[in-house]
C-alpha cells in the first residue's frame, strides 16, 4: 500500500497539471473511491485508499473514479481553535440571551403601563409600602430602647448596692442590644430597597420613552420628599 501511496504521490508531481483527477485514476480496493490527504498548509500530498496515520488529523477529500470529488472534510481543530470556538459560541449565546430577555422586558412594560404617569404612580405605591414597614420598625426600635433602658437601670441599681448583676437582668440587657441591632440593619435595608426601586422606576421611564417615542417627564423619587404620585383612572397596573 506504501508503494500505491508513493507512485501517486510521485505522479502528482510529475504531472501538476492533471490535478486532482490524474490522481484518481489508479484504481483503489475500496470500491474505485480514492482519498487524498493535504499537509498544514492545505496542499494535497498523497492520495489512496487508507490516509497514513500522520495525516489523520488533516483535511481530506473524496474522490470518484473519474476524479470528481465527492466527500472534503476539514482538519482536526487545534486544542486553541477548539476552546476559542467554544468561548465564540459562548459569547453569542450570551448575547442571544440578553436581547430575548431585553425583548420580554420590553414587551412587558408596553402591557404593563400605557402611559408614563401610570410608572410614577406604580412607584409611589410600592415606596409607600416600604415606608410603612419602616415606620413599624421604628416602633419597634424605640420600644426596644425602652425596655433596655429599664434592664439597664436595674442593673445599674445592683452595682449600686455592691451587689452582683443577676445573669437573667445582664441576659436581657444582651438580648435587648442584639435584638436593637437587627431592628437598625432591617431599616437600612428598606432604605437601600427604595433607593433600588426608584433606580428601577427611572429605568423603566427611560426605556418606556425610548421605546414610545416619547420625551420622559422629571423623574420623581417618593421615599426622598416627594408625595406619592395620584392614582390614575386607567386599568389596574399589574404588579412587578
Amino acid at each position: 500500500m506504501r508503494n500505491v501511496h508513493c507512485l501517486m504521490f510521485s505522479a502528482a508531481l510529475l504531472f501538476p497539471l492533471a490535478g486532482d483527477a490524474a490522481q484518481a485514476q489508479a484504481p483503489g480496493p475500496g470500491g474505485g473511491k480514492i482519498i487524498c490527504w493535504k499537509d498544514k498548509s492545505g496542499k494535497v500530498v498523497g492520495c489512496g485508499d487508507i490516509v497514513p496515520p500522520e495525516y489523520q488529523d488533516n483535511a481530506t477529500k473524496e474522490l470518484d473514479r473519474r476524479g470528481v470529488t465527492i466527500k472534503q472534510s476539514e482538519a482536526a481543530l487545534t486544542p486553541e481553535q477548539r476552546k476559542a470556538q467554544q468561548a465564540e459560541l459562548e459569547r453569542k449565546q450570551a448575547e442571544d440571551l440578553k436581547k430575548e430577555v431585553q425583548r420580554r422586558q420590553d414587551r412587558m412594560l408596553l402591557d404593563t403601563y400605557s402611559q408614563e404617569k401610570e410608572i410614577d404612580h406604580d412607584r409611589g405605591r410600592r415606596v409607600q409600602g416600604i415606608e410603612s414597614e419602616i415606620e413599624s420598625l421604628q416602633i419597634n426600635l424605640r420600644s426596644a430602647n425602652t425596655r433596655q433602658a429599664n434592664a439597664r437601670a436595674r442593673a445599674e441599681q445592683y452595682k449600686k448596692n455592691k451587689k452582683p448583676v443577676p445573669p437573667e437582668v445582664q441576659d436581657e440587657v444582651d438580648r435587648i442590644e442584639g435584638e436593637k441591632t437587627k431592628i437598625e440593619n432591617q431599616i437600612a435595608q428598606k432604605r437601600k430597597d427604595i433607593a433600588a426601586l426608584n433606580q428601577k422606576y427611572d429605568e423603566f421611564k427611560k426605556r418606556y420613552s425610548e421605546l414610545t417615542g416619547k420625551s420622559p417627564s422629571g423623574s420623581s423619587q417618593p421615599g426622598s420628599g416627594a408625595s406619592p404620585a395620584p392614582a390614575t383612572s386607567a386599568t389596574s397596573v399589574k404588579k412587578q
